[in-house]
């Protein structure tokens, strides 16, 4: 049988040893709201990413988007050479599923096909007019 201040050292080393492992960063907190990128452990969330240009056509708007997380996730220090591999998860959000297919296209082309994400995408108003296409990701590092 333990004594008391045993398994309370026990108990502390392992705390310790959970709160060293599960360290959070946060990287992009200039907006109030958010942050861009939260890190735990070896897992990278991504805010939801939107185009710069909220004017331009659907297929810029989802080529733009999709460049921007990729360099979230090169901040994030993800391994470039198995970046489309890391891709765990994705929430996508389109304006309207008249661009479902279009979005799909570039989508396809973007992603690894032997590396594919769990992904939904729905229909939804968006916080500006203009845009679009937004995704909000999860990758492995």
């Amino acid at each position: 049988m333990f004594s008391v201040s045993r398994r309370v050292a026990r108990a502390t080393a392992f705390i310790l040893l959970q709160n060293r492992a599960l360290a959070i960063t946060r990287l992009g907190t200039k907006d109030p709201r958010m942050s861009q990128i939260v890190m735990h452990g070896d897992t990278v969330y991504l805010s939801g990413q939107v185009p710069a240009d909220f004017e331009a056509p659907l297929a810029d708007q989802v080529s733009s988007t999709l460049a921007k997380v990729d360099a979230l996730l090169d901040e994030a220090g993800t391994d470039k050479s198995k970046r489309a591999a890391a891709l765990l998860s994705a929430t996508i959000y389109v304006k309207s599923m008249d661009h479902f297919a279009e979005m799909n296209g570039i989508w396809n082309d973007w992603i690894d096909s032997e590396n594919k994400p769990a992904r939904a995408c729905v229909e939804a108003p968006m916080a500006r007019p203009g845009i679009l296409f937004e995704v909000v990701c999860v990758a492995a590092k």
